[in-house]
């Protein structure tokens, strides 16, 4: 499949400002985050993990700082060029699509955190990345998927905002349109105006469970926030699935 560089993604995640909009994001509940996981589900230092959308490779970094030997892919050349430079024997990173398999029966776990999905245009898309996820996980692999708590973010959307960060003026309206979450991003850099766009589909649990279902992947158990708390519809910021496949 040949990535379409005019897709949103490919051209704001490749974006410096796009890495100044969101420096503010916490590595320290990621890295709480990432040792709940690691503990409850078992994982052993010689499994072989895949950080699918690693971006600039942050998570994938604490965990072979942890000992594991992992790999980071994400479709932003810009994003894996910066992480390269802090690979080793058992941390390697490549530019690669989720729709497409990157390796086949591979890994024994695969994580897709911090709603890295749902921002293809098309449905088959979806089917395809989490069916990508499955062919590679090897038999008994265990996949984190960690995506926004879908119903509690509609009912809770604010429609514009301002963000300043390093002296930038970000304006970001939200709403809901055509079953996917979009984001209109507005500043001022490099002497003149700019608008970057997000999109994210707006996927509930139900849309998620046909995607598993169709992959051969189920869910052992969902959790609603990085604490590993259970799942709840009406309050929980997270839908946090952890799938198995048993081929």
């Amino acid at each position: 499949m040949s990535i379409d560089r005019h897709d949103w993604f490919c051209k704001w995640f490749d974006s410096p400002y796009y890495h100044v909009l969101y420096k503010h994001r916490d590595d320290k509940e990621a890295e709480s985050f990432i040792n709940n996981i690691i503990k409850h589900l078992g994982v052993r230092p010689d499994d072989k993990v895949m950080d699918l959308a690693c971006g600039k490779g942050r998570h994938a970094i604490y965990l072979n700082k942890k000992g594991f030997d992992v790999t980071g892919v994400d479709l932003s050349p810009r994003s894996i060029a910066y992480a390269n430079q802090f690979s080793n024997s058992r941390l390697k990173f490549f530019v690669h699509d989720m729709r497409e398999v990157y390796a086949r029966e591979s890994f024994d776990l695969i994580l897709n955190l911090f709603t890295s999905f749902g921002y293809f245009e098309k449905e088959e898309d979806n089917f395809k990345a989490i069916k990508a996820i499955a062919d590679s996980l090897k038999k008994g692999g265990l996949a984190v998927l960690d995506f926004m708590n879908t119903p509690k973010v509609i009912r809770n959307l604010v429609e514009e905002e301002i963000i300043k960060v390093d002296g930038i003026e970000f304006r970001v309206k939200k709403k809901l349109e055509k079953g996917f979450i979009k984001k209109e991003i507005l500043f001022y850099a490099d002497g003149k105006e700019q608008r970057q766009a997000e999109k994210v589909k707006a996927i509930t649990q139900e849309d998620f469970i046909k995607y598993f279902n169709f992959a051969g992947l189920k869910i052992s158990e969902i959790f609603g926030d990085y604490q590993l708390n259970e799942y709840s519809e009406a309050n929980s910021d997270r839908m946090i699935f952890i799938l198995r496949h048993n081929h």
